[in-house]
């Protein structure tokens, strides 16, 4: 939310418990059939407040993009303590995934970013450069990780720490997918599992 956008604000005001809300909408609906009635009514904000307190409605769909990517970060940074083997970082980080994957009133809603954003962002500049920040960033965290990984002698001085890294975030992009079908989370889990072993298979335990 931008520092500008203050007018019309509510008294009691939290910006952040209203892009939460926000977010949930977006997350169902996706960016298209959310409506500025459903978002107002969500957030118990009317028309000009929203308008005031984030912008239209774009402006607020990439504020809950940006705080969904750093909560994204936040979560994966976590996931990959050092201290942990390789393995366990990479099952970490798919079972921090799925629990985000599966949640959902309805129906599990998979990764706002590859639920909502690779829709958008076709026609929508903005969006395209949030989704691809977004997962370069997420790309670099892990690369990071494999980059130890071979230092340590748990992967193979030949592996590719770059194309790992870029491995390990397309099971988890095809966990979000297949959350989002519908898929069980017996069978996520078990695809999260061959991952994990795809890329260390070859790692020293």
């Amino acid at each position: 939310m931008k520092d500008e956008k203050k007018r019309g604000r509510p008294r009691a005001f939290d910006a952040k418990s209203a892009l939460g809300k926000a977010r949930d909408v977006f997350w169902d609906r996706g960016f298209a059939a959310a409506s500025l009635d459903n978002l107002s009514a969500a957030t118990n904000l009317n028309r000009p407040s929203l308008y005031g307190a984030f912008g239209d409605k774009e402006d607020l769909y990439l504020d809950t993009l940006e705080g969904y990517r750093q909560d994204g970060m936040d979560a994966l940074a976590a996931a990959l303590d050092p201290s942990l083997p390789l393995r366990d970082n990479l099952a970490r980080v798919y079972e921090s995934a799925l629990a985000i994957y599966l949640h959902g009133e309805t129906a599990a809603r998979g990764c706002l970013l590859i639920g909502t954003a690779t829709v958008e962002a076709v026609e929508r500049e903005r969006v395209r450069e949030v989704l691809g920040r977004s997962l370069s960033d997420f790309d670099g965290e892990i690369e990071k990780r494999m980059r130890l990984a071979v230092e340590r002698g748990e992967l193979p001085e030949s592996a590719d720490p770059q194309t790992l890294a870029r491995l390990a975030s397309a099971v988890m992009h095809s966990l979000a997918v297949r959350a989002r079908a519908g898929d069980s989370r017996e069978t996520l889990e078990a695809i999260a599992r061959s991952g994990v072993e795809l890329i260390c298979g070859s790692a020293r335990s």
